[in-house]
């Protein structure tokens, strides 16, 4: 039982959780001092934790699922759970649905605008893992489908949507949809070959550099108007800062003619990111309610 709850977070790579759980948790916290004048509850924190990780593995179990058969072809994800045997497709189908499971009951515990939204974030959800196969637009669609967790964050313990919590989903959307640009650059022989759909495939390796740097100019913006819509402080500012020096540092270490540091670009700079804007956000909340 060990060894296939292993294999399961291996499948659903549970340790990139920490890309869009921090968000989640700025959402809610963003939301609740600007709407409700306090900050969430440890119980409201704790449906958003169970929605995400619900969320996040009923979408990624899909992508796996729906991607099993080029999966098996290119030569970086043929270990995969699926195609490597590790795990049977109706284990795959019983995990996603029980994942479902999990977000709908958190959902249902938290403000019913969260509930109601639901079937849009399924829809994306699903979407996304069919995207790269009709449009090199697939990693916008998958930027703003992860960017549903600070939303929701917002909307599940507010039962409200503003143009702040708006500004904020764009600008992880951006930010998402940037760094999964720079990891499609690894593939971009492979799904070319393949008929698959990639902005890297469809611009070239240095295109989608220019491209993905863009959307994090983009997201750089965002978190300045963050500051001023969500009347944030020198916290705030400290961590935006250590997060402008990580976007600049994660596009200096990659090149059209040096991908050897993407993985270090892709995981641990934006792990990084999420941890440091979110960490210091709180600490900028805490200190100005006092």
């Amino acid at each position: 039982m060990l060894k296939k709850t292993i294999t399961f977070l291996q499948m659903i790579k549970f340790e990139h959780t920490v890309f869009a759980l921090p968000f989640a948790f700025m959402g809610a916290l963003l939301g609740s001092v600007a709407i409700n004048h306090v900050l969430p509850t440890w119980a409201q924190i704790g449906w958003v934790l169970m929605a995400m990780f619900g969320a996040r593995s009923a979408a990624m179990g899909l992508n796996r699922l729906i991607d099993r058969v080029s999966d098996a072809k290119n030569p970086r994800t043929k270990g995969r759970a699926i195609p490597a045997g590790l795990l049977k497709i109706g284990e795959v189908i019983a995990f996603i649905i029980f994942s479902f499971a999990l977000l709908f009951w958190a959902a249902a515990e938290l403000e019913p605008l969260s509930f109601k939204l639901l079937p849009i974030a399924v829809v994306m959800l699903v979407l996304y893992s069919y995207t790269k196969r009709f449009t090199w637009l697939c990693h916008v669609v998958l930027g703003l489908t992860v960017a549903l967790a600070p939303l929701g964050g917002w909307a599940a313990v507010t039962g409200k949507v503003d143009a702040s919590a708006i500004i904020l989903y764009l600008t992880i959307s951006f930010w998402i949809a940037g760094f999964d640009i720079i990891y499609a650059c690894q593939d971009v022989e492979f799904d070319a070959k393949e008929g698959l759909y990639s902005i890297p495939v469809k611009f070239g390796v240095a295109g989608a550099l220019k491209i993905a740097k863009a959307f994090h100019i983009a997201t750089a913006i965002g978190f300045v108007l963050l500051l001023f819509m969500a009347n944030l402080g020198w916290w705030y500012i400290a961590g935006m800062v250590i997060a402008y020096l990580i976007l600049f540092y994660e596009h200096h270490i990659v090149s059209p003619t040096d991908l050897s540091r993407l993985q270090t670009a892709f995981f641990n700079m934006n792990g990084v990111l999420s941890i440091v804007v979110f960490t210091f956000t709180l600490i900028d909340l805490v200190v100005q309610s006092r």
